[in-house]
């Protein structure tokens, strides 16, 4: 019998909450990735995953949950809460390796109360057409909001780096995108996401070519950058933290 698993959202701005229900396992972690990519593009302050109903029928399964989970967990300042999992569940997901940013609690509701304790992170999201004035605008927006939240020292880099991202899209994928300037515990978080679904890869330009070099400069301006693919598209995300220079 082929297994079943629907991932349902039920809520998605300013905490995403996300249903799943149904029999997990290597046929349907698939359907999961896909349902944690799309609720994270939206840049939720939080991801809640109810996984109450979700069935895990061999330990194995719990494997397939960490590889899709903590992978996913990469994406700056969206923490990720799985509520309703059993004591036991919840004590094997507390000692997965190398996925801090994922936590457990006993119910969404739990989660949600504590989702609004914490400090609500600054943000400011803007839509931009494919053309070159677009680099100027997100570098004077950057540059703005780094200086209101007291980031100057990382007002130049962020700048570059959010520079190069929408470069990226008007030389690439010629689409409208969304850039977002976020700070949260410290970072400073600058995505773009357009309607292409071409992923972006760093390359190193022959001698004497002209451009190819955005991406390889993200890479080493940053602490952490990504991709992740959605339906409609892709988000190129990247953080940093005081310290960086350019």
């Amino acid at each position: 019998m082929t297994s079943q698993l629907v991932c349902r959202p039920e809520q998605h701005l300013p905490v995403a909450i996300l249903r799943v229900s149904g029999v997990l396992d290597a046929m349907t972690k698939d359907a999961l990735e896909h349902a944690l990519a799309q609720a994270l593009s939206a840049q939720p302050e939080a991801l809640l995953i109810d996984v109450s109903a979700l069935e895990i029928p061999d330990p194995a399964a719990l494997d397939v949950l960490s590889t899709v989970v903590c992978r996913t967990a990469d994406w700056p300042a969206v923490p990720i809460v799985l509520c309703g999992a059993g004591p036991e569940t919840a004590r094997i997901i507390g000692s997965w390796p190398d996925c801090a940013a994922v936590s457990t609690a006993t119910s969404c509701a739990d989660a949600l109360k504590g989702t609004k304790e914490e400090p609500e992170p600054r943000r400011i999201r803007v839509r931009l057409r494919p053309v070159p004035d677009a680099c100027r605008q997100v570098r004077q927006l950057v540059t703005q909001a780094c200086t209101s939240w007291h980031r100057r020292e990382l007002a130049g880099t962020a700048a570059l780096v959010a520079t190069e991202l929408v470069a990226n899209v008007v030389r690439h994928a010629h689409t409208t995108m969304e850039f977002t300037v976020g700070l949260r515990d410290g970072r400073v978080c600058l995505t773009v996401r357009d309607g292409s679904r071409l992923l972006p890869r760093p390359k190193a330009p022959e001698v004497g070519e002209a451009g190819g070099r955005g991406l390889q400069l993200v890479r080493e301006l940053t602490d952490a950058w990504g991709v992740l693919p959605v339906p409609d598209g892709k988000v190129v995300w990247t953080h940093l933290t005081a310290g960086a220079a350019v």
